[in-house]
């Protein structure tokens, strides 16, 4: 067997260990690409208790009992870095999956990347998005920052670049050398099955277009490419308007200052530098739209089941291909421990700089929204 891939992981939530909202698991994919070679050496969250009892689950699965046999915890990243000092060199990777008001800043308490890269130089990093929930341009220098080290290996979550459907998408573009002249998605949350208080806090989350709906800002700007600054225009729909009343919340929004309570839909169009448009629709179905050159593709169901249809000129008929097995969060796992082994970020299909120009589309879309 290979030797062992040291490992640590920047938070125990649901994103980073699973839960029922969702198909959120990073620990997960990383068990099933590393298998027996994962040594996670360990695991930063304030809610120890929590660590200890997703360590006792571990443990009480024999195959997975050795990878967390030594895992150690602790309640902030400075004990981690006092606890490895002198032996900085020995964690390999390190997973950021704190909820992004504590990343991606350069205030203390936000800038968890740069307390790494400090203690940790050597250690490769993959991060949840969206990059961060502050300032766009604090997010910028983060990301050049972790990236000057031109030997660091550096990956971004965003897990529906690697579908297999996008793969597809993109390779019909480039055989057929078409343009995208338009990209539209379109997403809905279940929210009456949301019951993290931080979703619905825009000072915690960002909004749900910055935390939620970055998934498919950022699969526009894979096919339109950069967007146009100050060209994104927006409308919303607001928690105090007649059309933004809920009936099956199942948190208590009179907790959240008015201010910071969340949108209920959001509606958005930009131009991307290509001369293409976009645009956004949060609230109604999970389906994105990309068109060129009069081929349709037409991504549905990409957190579930993917589909996707295509129409091209030739035929008004639809094909339509599915892809039986696909897991996107596996790729992306996949692909950055080969980056990581190999040397070489070529698989990586989100770099953090790149992940910082969907982090300000997504709140251009906010701010936007949010003039009267």
């Amino acid at each position: 067997m290979r030797d062992p891939f040291n490992v640590v992981f920047i938070g125990a939530g649901n994103v980073m260990f699973g839960s029922p909202e969702g198909a959120w698991n990073q620990a997960l994919r990383w068990e099933q690409k590393l298998g027996a070679r994962l040594n996670m050496l360990a695991i930063v969250d304030p809610d120890l208790p929590r660590v200890q009892r997703t360590l006792d689950g571990k443990r009480g699965d024999a195959s997975l009992r050795n990878s967390y046999a030594n895992t150690e915890a602790f309640s902030a990243v400075a004990d981690l870095v006092a606890a490895y000092k002198g032996k900085e060199d020995t964690i390999r990777a390190i997973v950021v999956g704190t909820p992004p008001a504590f990343r991606g800043g350069l205030a203390k308490g936000t800038d968890i990347e740069l307390q790494i890269i400090k203690a940790f130089p050597k250690a490769q990093l993959f991060i949840e998005k969206p990059v961060a929930a502050g300032s766009v341009k604090d997010a910028y220098t983060v990301g050049e920052t972790i990236e000057s080290d031109g030997n660091r290996i550096v990956g971004v979550a965003y897990m529906l670049r690697y579908l297999k459907a996008v793969g597809h998408i993109r390779k019909v573009i480039a055989e057929r050398g078409l343009t995208v002249m338009a990209t539209h998605a379109r997403y809905a949350t279940a929210y009456n099955a949301v019951a993290k208080p931080f979703w619905w806090d825009k000072s915690l989350s960002g909004g749900p277009v910055v935390e939620q709906a970055t998934h498919f800002c950022d699969l526009s700007r894979f096919f339109g490419g950069s967007v146009v600054p100050g060209s994104v225009q927006a409308r919303a729909t607001e928690w105090n308007e007649p059309a933004g009343q809920l009936a099956k919340m199942l948190v208590d929004e009179s907790k959240i200052p008015e201010e910071q309570r969340i949108p209920r839909v959001t509606s958005a169009n930009w131009k991307y530098e290509s001369g293409g448009v976009g645009s956004l629709l949060h609230v109604v179905a999970a389906r994105s739209r990309f068109f060129a050159d009069g081929h349709l593709f037409k991504l549905e169901d990409p957190y579930g089941k993917p589909l996707l249809r295509i129409r091209t000129p030739a035929s008004d008929e639809e094909e339509t291909l599915t892809f039986p097995g696909d897991d996107p969060f596996y790729s992306e796992v996949d692909a950055f421990v080969d980056a990581v082994e190999s040397g070489s970020s070529q698989g990586i299909l989100s770099s953090f700089k790149d992940a910082c120009g969907t982090y300000e589309l997504t709140w251009d879309i906010r701010t936007a929204s949010e003039r009267k």
